[in-house]
């Protein structure tokens, strides 16, 4: 049997509670890698696009649980808006070579990336134009 702080015993309205409050944390979770998902697709969508040239690509051990390698494959890209300015672009990986051979493959291309027309320095290059 389950008890309350206080030494009560929990109630069916006290496990109503408790799911209710579970369900609502679950939801708010999913809600926000859902919204989340929708800001970064489309961000910068309508702003200007300039070219840049993938500069420097690197790739990162981020792994939190070792049953579970993580690797971050970083593009770093270069444009002129007027000035120069950089900007990067990342994707993970569960494989090392696999985030080597995908981040080798971009070093040196060029691509379109969407520029901030109020702030020059902020840039965003969309999975959808590599």
């Amino acid at each position: 049997m389950l008890f309350l702080r206080g030494g009560r015993p929990l109630t069916r309205f006290d496990a109503i509670l408790i799911s209710l409050f579970i369900g609502i944390v679950m939801l708010v979770a999913i809600f926000r890698a859902i919204l989340g998902t929708w800001i970064k697709r489309t961000r910068g969508r309508r702003w200007p696009t300039v070219s840049a040239n993938i500069d420097i690509v690197s790739v990162a051990d981020v792994t939190d649980d070792a049953r579970y390698p993580s690797y971050l494959a970083t593009l770093t890209y270069l444009y002129r808006n007027p000035e120069q300015q950089m900007g990067d672009y990342s994707r993970r990986f569960g494989n090392k070579d696999d985030a080597q051979v995908w981040a080798n493959s971009y070093k040196g291309e060029t691509v379109k990336v969407h520029v901030d027309p109020r702030d020059p320095t902020r840039s965003v290059l969309r999975e959808e134009d590599l």
